[in-house]
């Protein structure tokens, strides 16, 4: 599954320094896939990602498809046609977001995951737990742009989450401790990549504001 996962996302990453959309929403679905067994607060962030990601998948094969296949091309045409929203305001309908947004949004959803997997990975006998790790990475990457309430919740949530050695069981069955924290390992090396090409490309035209 992790495979699966890092095929797409890799291959999002094109020569020119561009992120292509349809391979960067593949490997989506396959992250959710895979975060969805870990149950906890995955179970939430999942959910919340899947929608995003159906929201941009409609863009990206609908009438104006031409103008979806990358990111900088979903920037340049949404500018062009005034479809971004004035940074801060959220659509009441998710499914009228402009795909730039909803990028946006799945963008630091990744960088959370990536940290992680990242955490749950590298994580040291004696050290913070998996859940105190994860919710340090949600403080880094969601809370700041999440209400009270959800920050709470979430925070609730993180009480019950599994210790490392289960996550590392539910992550990678049937594979040994080591074999397992290497691969989420590098499962993290390839979304960071595409959370840093994503960043640069949102930062030059000005868009990490824009939700």
């Amino acid at each position: 599954m992790l495979g699966r996962m890092m095929r797409p996302f890799r291959a999002s990453l094109n020569p020119e320094g561009d992120v292509e959309l349809s391979q960067y929403l593949a490997g989506w679905r396959e992250l959710v896939k895979f975060l969805t067994p870990l149950r906890s607060i995955f179970a939430f962030a999942t959910s919340e990602a899947f929608i995003k990601v159906t929201a941009l998948e409609a863009r990206v094969h609908g009438p104006d498809a031409a103008h979806y296949t990358s990111l900088a091309a979903m920037v340049t045409w949404e500018r062009r046609a005034g479809l971004l929203e004035p940074p801060g305001i959220a659509p009441r309908d998710l499914t009228k977001s402009s795909g730039s947004r909803t990028m946006l949004l799945l963008h630091r959803a990744l960088r959370w995951s990536q940290l992680c997997l990242h955490r749950v990975a590298t994580g040291t006998l004696g050290g913070p737990d998996a859940g105190v790790q994860c919710s340090d990475a949600y403080d880094t990457a969601l809370a700041p742009y999440h209400p009270w309430v959800i920050r709470q919740a979430a925070r609730l949530a993180f009480l019950a989450f599994p210790g490392r050695g289960r996550l590392l069981e539910l992550a990678c069955p049937g594979t040994r401790e080591a074999e397992a924290r290497a691969a989420l390992a590098r499962a993290a090396g390839t979304l960071e990549d595409v959370y840093n090409r994503t960043q640069g490309l949102l930062a030059e035209r000005g868009l990490l504001q824009l939700a």
